[in-house]
């Protein structure tokens, strides 16, 4: 993939992120989110390239903007698969909470799996213990194994989980045998990748969350050498029928990284909206707006945090300085 096109990226989801940001704390998760939706896809018809959009949000009839099989940028090529996220952790937004993004994850057309908007059970952790998880094993071997690959006792060991009832035998277990366990209202996307960061003290993520999430972790963790292990945890009947139609036969599959982004024609580009385990928030000042961003090249290996300074104008409307 084009580094350039990489970096174009960034600029979608900074915007993305601004127009998110100030609506922090007013209580209206919805128009965030709208806010959000309309300039990410504002802003990837304005790149010369051509992206579909495989994970998005939801149907054509249930959602104007960014849905499933719409097509966005302004030239015939490259052909790219698109994962995106205008605004993970709505709510968050909305109630002023910890941790919220928009993400984007790309790759080369074919390459992220087609995947409907139903749960999957997950497991993730970074590089040291990524070859030691198992989502057959149990909760307490898993801890056990990935401290013992970390180099951690396990009373030192940290789990991010969402805070949904569905998994609190799995917290109820972790911290049976002593480690930690912390929990999110929303956004598993920064708690996955945030185990591959170890200043974030993150070292494990479990429990069931969206499908949209892990693919879109899966392609950070694959460039920095973590691995998250998915399987299919159907929200409903209508569910199943969704996952066979995209030619999944098998509900008990485990997805790797791997299987869930192919290849290494991929990039993942994420600003934070509001401080997280990974990504500090938008700040608002008098003359300007700051964003705090990730953008990552599986085929280089490269993972750029970029903090950018827009300087606002007499519309308050922001731009770029460089």
């Amino acid at each position: 993939m084009d580094r350039n096109l990489a970096l174009e990226f960034v600029r979608v989801t900074e915007a993305a992120a601004i127009a998110a940001a100030r609506w922090v704390g007013r209580g209206e998760k919805n128009k965030a989110d709208g806010a959000a939706v309309d300039e990410m896809r504002k802003r990837f018809n304005q790149i010369y390239f051509s992206g579909t959009v495989v994970i998005g949000e939801g149907e054509k009839d249930e959602a104007p903007e960014l849905y499933n099989g719409e097509h966005v940028g302004k030239a015939k090529t490259p052909l790219m698969d698109l994962a995106i996220d205008p605004l993970e952790c709505t709510d968050s937004v909305a109630h002023g909470r910890y941790n919220a993004l928009t993400v984007i994850a790309a790759g080369a057309s074919g390459s992220l799996l087609h995947a409907p908007d139903t749960y999957m059970d997950k497991l993730a952790t970074g590089p040291e213990a990524a070859k030691v998880i198992d989502l057959d094993d149990s909760i307490t071997n898993n801890i056990k194994k990935t401290a013992k690959a970390i180099g951690k006792d396990v009373r030192e060991i940290t789990i991010m989980m969402l805070d949904r009832e569905r998994n609190y035998s799995i917290m109820n277990e972790a911290r049976s045998i002593g480690a930690k366990v912390r929990l999110i209202s929303d956004g598993d996307v920064a708690a996955a990748v945030a185990t591959c960061l170890p200043e974030s003290g993150v070292d494990l993520l479990m429990g069931s969350g969206g499908s949209t999430e892990g693919v879109l972790s899966a392609v950070a963790l694959k460039i920095f050498g973590g691995e998250i292990l998915c399987r299919f945890k159907p929200k409903k009947e209508t569910d199943i029928a969704k996952i066979k139609s995209m030619g999944i036969k098998n509900l008990k599959k485990i997805f790797s990284a791997s299987d869930l982004a192919k290849g290494n024609q991929l990039t993942f580009t994420a600003t934070g909206v509001i401080d997280g385990p990974f990504l500090q928030g938008v700040i608002f000042r008098k003359n300007r707006t700051i964003t705090h961003s990730i953008v990552m090249r599986a085929q280089s290996k490269t993972i750029r945090y970029i903090t950018t300074h827009h300087h606002l104008h007499q519309t308050n409307k922001y731009y770029e300085t460089t």
